[in-house]
């Protein structure tokens, strides 16, 4: 069974984060989750949840 639409861009939303920190280390973490949830068209939400999934697993993101 495949993800709903909503898990699916949440997940390309994430891997889209691991691979900018890793271009760039230094980015600001705030401002690359808040252009992360527009490239993506996340709702409020989902913002939500995705600063908390990167704030908790930042140093840990390997997708």
């Amino acid at each position: 069974m495949t993800g709903s639409p909503k898990e699916k861009s949440l997940k390309k939303a994430i891997q889209w984060i691991s691979d900018k920190r890793k271009e760039n280390p230094n980015q600001n973490l705030m401002t690359l989750v808040d252009n992360t949830s527009l490239k993506f068209d996340l709702t409020p939400e989902d913002s939500e949840f995705l600063i908390r999934f990167v704030k908790k697993y930042d140093n840990y993101i390997k997708i």
